[in-house]
């Protein structure tokens, strides 16, 4: 018995409010046929809609078998449209993605009949409307006569006590009419049937009762309740739910409308997958490959020792924060603490220690040494000395070749000289030095580089030039010797600085003949050279121009006879290229320098400063009262160019030291070098060698000579003992960029899931109307991010595995390294449930604005 008391139905439109219903008291049998007549928006619809639980009342109430409905939850009046109510529309409101058959089970699929009795009672109910033989047509194959008998059919098929019929007839014919009109009178005979309409001829000939409505308000009923009629009666209903599995059936059907789209947007999904998982491949075959040459890798590099070694391990612990002591503290939760790290590294470098190489050197040359020479393949001694080289291009000028000139003017010269006062030539990253000493034992000389044309130096002013495996040799080598116009790279390095990126103008690759390069000739001038006395004080003339000019002029000429190029058993072959001179450049260097008056004097003069006339260490800035006479008058009679010279040197050299000074002059004893390199012929040589040094220490230990014990860094061995933690890194830092795509992408099928909510929103109103609560239709939207994240996922792993399989040839290809790229299976699953994940959250905004919405606006899209 469904009655409605005083009931009341407002809108409120901006400022205004309108009545759709007035104060409507009516009761229905439980078995006629009412046709509720009406001109348009007289309050027809909204009454059908209150009536059946799509739409609230203002005021007054809806009682349902003599129960009201003031309290009704939303799962109330879900169970009540699922279970009492069954609707016909005038526009079908079919599900067209889903068969005749799917659409008419759908509402028994929400009350939990189990599968073969919905398709039972679904066929049966589709029969009584003539549609036995149309079960697997979509509604896009069929006439609007029968869309509108699968509609009577869905909303037949779970028995309600009420059928509302919106203008049932509104979209057909009139012979069609006419059998949906019988269909309805024929359902009325045992249960409530309300249809709305503004055919007053229609409802005469069907309708056993007619109610008129007129401005939300009844005007006539020709045919009322009597009281003795009301029999009051009260049930329990099932409350309905839809299973997921209904739910990723109605997503995958839509989707599989939309097969194109749906399989770009999957493919957007896996790419953060792809890019996660070719990374985690290669991240575990190159650490296999690592492990795998380790032991050839490190016999391949020296030991290197310095004369001041600083303990590059701990300075890289503290960079990297891999303290073990930082690890076993205990924060204090309710302080704040500083963490050294500036200071640490400070004190490592502060920390270094002072190697007696002399005393090393003589040991190694001597009959003690000869356990350590067993194990060498070569002993390479530096001295620290820097050439002075230019390339004379005439009337273009000079080019600064060695020390690197090229770096001054692009303003990095004072980084790189900071770099070389804490990092040796092993730790850096690239050398900017382009002129490089060859080694002197043949030995290693012949296995680090193979002549290509020419021939190996065999003068004191011959030099060969390096290119690469490809006959290349990089532009900034090329710009650093003067062969490429230094000029266009400041000028576009000046350009890219201001940001007119659009008028920066690059030159064509360069090409040269053997033959071209082989006639290439440099200017070596003496370190000594640089120098030159006015009135009795020596000044840098380094910065003058003409000065520069006029020794240039007078400098030995150093020609290129040689082209040659890594060796193939050559640990790694990539080069920039560069100029090699031999010792025999070097020992030219030490003897002409040497006999300079400036190193005489400095050598005569140990505790003063030649640059300054002052006593090493004093450590003072320059000041006129603490020059002596005869320095004041000197300084009277310069011009202002030499004395601002003057006063430059003097400030550099405040801190100078005999040894520094001589070494700059180009003074070198033999006897003390700055570094060396041993050269082990396997890695087990190697280590032996690092055990004889031990001893070595040992006995100056013993022997108390503590000022002789050889500290070192294996810089290259303790990179590749930590190198599985760097490869770790390298793969978290890469992994969490390429999770930006995942996010992204996961926000794109966010933003594809709404859409999908927009696009079926008519559907969403269908689902609604036959008894969906909000979470059921939350559920379909959820369903379609789990079925497009698993695809996604599942698409990134398979794309992954096959990329491997060419990764890994091209790798083995170039390297001879094979199967670089393999995925683990559990790195795999792991990475389609996290995309399971990711787009389900992404879903989850869309799909609860999809089940927020508002059944009868939801019906009313299009």
């Amino acid at each position: 018995m469904l009655e409605v008391r005083h009931l009341v139905k407002d809108y409120n439109t901006g400022s205004n409010t309108v009545h759709a219903l007035k104060d409507i008291s009516l009761t229905f049998r439980d078995s006629e046929f009412v046709s509720i007549l009406g001109q348009s928006g007289c309050g027809k619809t909204t009454f059908l809609n209150i009536i059946g639980g799509l739409d609230q009342y203002t005021s007054g109430d809806l009682i349902i078998n003599g129960r009201s409905t003031k309290n009704y939850t939303d799962k109330d009046w879900d169970t009540y449209r699922n279970h009492r109510v069954g609707f016909v529309f005038q526009s079908y409101n079919l599900i067209m993605h889903q068969t005749v058959l799917s659409n008419v089970e759908l509402a028994l699929t929400l009350s939990g009949v189990d599968k073969q009795e919905r398709r039972q009672r679904a066929t049966e109910v589709l029969k009584q409307v003539g549609l036995e033989d149309q079960l697997d047509k979509k509604p896009t194959q069929m006439s609007g006569g029968q869309m509108q008998r699968v509609a009577i059919a869905r909303a037949l098929v779970n028995n309600p006590e009420i059928l509302l019929a919106d203008e049932p007839t509104g979209a057909l014919d009139s012979k069609t009419s006419v059998q949906i009109m019988d269909l309805l009178k024929e359902i009325a005979k045992d249960r409530l049937v309300i249809m709305v309409t503004h055919n007053p001829e229609l409802a005469k000939s069907y309708s056993t009762r007619i109610i008129s409505l007129f401005d939300g308000v009844v005007q006539n009923d020709t045919n009322p309740i009597a009281p003795e009629e009301i029999t009051p009666m009260t049930d329990s209903l099932k409350k309905p739910s839809m299973s997921f599995k209904t739910a990723l059936s109605l997503s995958l059907n839509n989707l599989m409308t939309k097969k194109g789209r749906t399989l770009l947007t999957s493919f957007a999904g896996s790419i953060g997958i792809i890019g996660i998982a070719l990374i985690l491949s290669l991240s575990n075959g190159v650490q296999t490959y690592i492990n795998q040459v380790e032991n050839d890798t490190m016999a391949s590099y020296p030991i290197e020792i310095q004369d001041s070694t600083m303990d590059m391990s701990t300075m890289m612990e503290t960079m990297m924060n891999m303290s073990s002591d930082d690890k076993e503290k205990k924060a204090n939760k309710d302080e704040v603490t500083s963490m050294p790290y500036i200071n640490d590294i400070l004190n490592s470098i502060s920390k270094s220690s002072k190697n007696n190489l002399s005393a090393f050197k003589s040991y190694l040359e001597s009959k003690e040494g000869d356990q350590i020479m067993d194990h060498t393949k070569a002993v390479e001694y530096d001295y620290g000395l820097s050439m002075h080289v230019y390339n004379d291009l005439g009337d273009q000028g000079l080019v600064q070749v060695s020390p690197n000139g090229l770096l001054d003017r692009l303003g990095y010269s004072d980084l790189m000289n900071l770099q070389s006062q804490f990092m040796s030539s092993s730790t850096s990253m690239m050398s900017n030095e382009v002129w490089l000493s060859l080694p002197d034992t043949k030995e290693l000389r012949d296995d680090e580089f193979e002549l290509v044309e020419g021939k190996w130096p065999d003068a004191y002013n011959e030099v060969v030039i390096e290119v690469n495996d490809q006959n290349e040799i990089s532009d900034y080598v090329l710009y650093s010797l003067g062969l490429m116009d230094q000029d266009e790279l400041v000028d576009n390095y000046n350009q890219l600085l201001a940001g007119n990126v659009d008028q920066i103008q690059t030159s064509e690759d360069a090409t040269y003949t053997y033959d071209e390069l082989l006639n290439t000739t440099f200017k070596l001038v003496n370190n000594s050279d640089l120098y030159h006395k006015v009135n009795g004080v020596w000044i840098d003339g380094s910065q003058d121009e003409a000065y520069v000019d006029q020794i240039v002029d007078q400098a030995t000429d150093v020609k290129i006879v040689g082209i040659i190029k890594p060796a193939d058993s050559t640990v790694s072959k990539a080069t920039m290229g560069g100029v090699y001179y031999s010792s025999q450049m070097r020992d030219y260097m030490i003897e002409q320098c040497s006999n300079s008056q400036i190193v005489q004097e400095q050598i005569n003069h140990p505790d003063t400063n030649v640059f300054t006339g002052t006593a090493f260490s004093d450590g003072e800035e320059m000041s006129i009262s603490k020059l002596t006479p005869e320095q004041q008058m000197a300084m009277a009679s310069m011009s202002q160019e030499e004395l601002m010279s003057y006063m430059s040197t003097y400030n550099e050299n405040l801190n100078a030291t005999y040894d520094s000074n001589l070494q700059k002059l180009g003074y070198i004893d033999l006897d003390n070098p700055t570094k060396i390199n041993i050269y082990a012929s396997s890695f087990e040589d190697k280590e032996e060698i690092s055990n004889l040094i031990n001893e070595y220490n040992e006995k100056e230990k013993a022997a108390d000579r503590l000022a002789n014990v050889i500290t070192y860094n294996d810089f290259i061995g303790m990179m590749l003992s930590s190198v599985t933690s760097v490869i770790n890194m390298i793969s978290y830092v890469l992994i969490g960029f390429v999770s930006v795509s995942l996010i992204v992408s996961s926000i794109m099928i966010g933003i594809i899931t709404y859409i999908s909510v927009l696009e079926r929103t008519k559907e969403i109103g269908i689902l609604r109307a036959i008894g969906a609560s909000k979470k059921d239709v939350s559920h379909v939207f959820n369903a379609e991010t789990f079925i497009i994240g698993l695809a996604s996922g599942c698409m990134g792993i398979l794309i992954t595995i096959l990329l491997n399989i060419p990764i890994s040839m091209i790798v083995e290809n170039l390297t001879g390294v094979s199967h670089i790229a393999s995925l683990p299976w559990q790195g795999g699953l792991i990475l389609i449930l996290i995309s399971l994940l990711l787009t389900v959250i992404a879903g989850l905004i869309p799909s609860r604005f999809a089940s927020k919405k508002d059944p009868v606006e939801a019906l009313r899209s299009e």
